[in-house]
């Protein structure tokens, strides 16, 4: 019997986080419903997009750190 998967499983399965019998139900599920098969793919291009998406400070962020780092005491804390 194949069990209704929920958001919450399709997202174990893309991360990996789903045992062998449970990927074997998502995948089997996929193949039988459409509209299953369909929110796994768009679940799997979010992810990706996710992943791929820089993750770099503003400069002005950057500035902000330095400038607080450089006016810090350090002989303050003695």
């Amino acid at each position: 019997m194949i069990r209704t998967s929920t958001q919450n499983d399709l997202i174990r399965y893309i991360y990996q986080e789903t045992d062998t019998e449970e990927n074997i139900e998502i995948q089997t599920a996929a193949i039988l419903n459409g509209s299953l098969s369909h929110e796994l793919r768009e679940l799997e291009q979010t992810v990706m997009l996710i992943t791929a998406a820089e993750r770099v400070p503003s400069e002005s962020t950057i500035d902000k750190i330095l400038s607080y780092s450089k006016s810090y005491d350090l002989h303050s804390l003695k």
